[in-house]
């Protein structure tokens, strides 16, 4: 079996590649960096010859809805038609969980995500489609994000973070299998406070900024609701706790 990890030179693609690697598994690693494009199609036709699994964990540099609707629009309809000429049989797409309640309550980046999801649902193709919670990795990004004059402010909604490890692991889990034709989501052990958590990654990396509470803030220009970033309560948990995680990045 060959594997092509389109991304694969990102967060989660570097990881399933390495994986990957130390299994012995035939594969791939398609990006820019090794000179695939799946946007404009460049170098995609050599990558996925002979290839019976392609994972999609490519993201768009853009948050907008216009930005990111073009990059998942193009890049996912590439995939799609060059996957079916090169005979791919099993397609799988790494994205959010709660991209379609975000999506129908505010648009933007979660809008894109959920044509993107549609797009594959619909391609008549063999499919799985994984949805991860946030990262821990991503608490910083999320943080910068919502600083304002030196104050972090954040919603207090609830969330079930996990690691890109064990995002890595559901990907490579639901890869090795049969095509679901489905969403599966996978979720950290705990859940956490929004402002709780990126306080506390704050203070280990001692960064001074004040974190608050703020029932008007945004989330990436989304205004949540408590539960609206928590996985179903079928979602498969992953092992790594926040507190492990953290002790390994301090």
């Amino acid at each position: 079996m060959r594997i092509v990890v389109v991304g694969g030179t990102g967060l989660i693609g570097s990881m399933v590649s390495a994986r990957l690697a130390e299994r012995g598994v035939d594969h791939r690693v398609a990006s820019r960096a090794t000179g695939v494009n799946s946007f404009t199609g460049e170098g995609l036709a050599e990558a996925l010859d002979g290839a019976d699994v392609l994972v999609d964990v490519t993201n768009s540099s853009y948050t907008d809805y216009a930005g990111a609707q073009e990059f998942f629009t193009g890049s996912t309809l590439n995939l799609l038609s060059y996957g079916a000429a090169a005979g791919v049989s099993h397609h799988v797409a790494l994205s959010v969980v709660g991209t379609d309640r975000l999506a129908a309550s505010e648009g933007g980046y979660f809008a894109a995500k959920l044509e993107q999801e549609k797009l594959i649902q619909s391609s008549g193709r063999a499919f799985s489609i994984v949805h991860a919670t946030q990262f821990f990795e991503f608490l910083l990004s999320i943080a910068e994000a919502a600083t304002r004059d030196g104050v972090v402010r954040v919603s207090h909604a609830l969330m079930q973070p996990m690691a890109a490890d064990d995002v890595a692991d559901a990907v490579l889990r639901i890869a090795a299998g049969a095509p679901t034709g489905g969403i599966t989501e996978f979720a950290g052990p705990e859940r956490f406070r929004l402002d709780s958590v990126v306080r506390t990654r704050l203070w280990v990396q001692n960064d001074p900024r004040q974190v608050v509470a703020d029932p008007l803030a945004t989330y990436f220009g989304t205004n949540l609701t408590e539960d609206e970033l928590l996985p179903a309560e079928d979602a498969v948990l992953m092992p790594t706790r926040f507190d492990d995680w953290i002790r390994d990045v301090r």
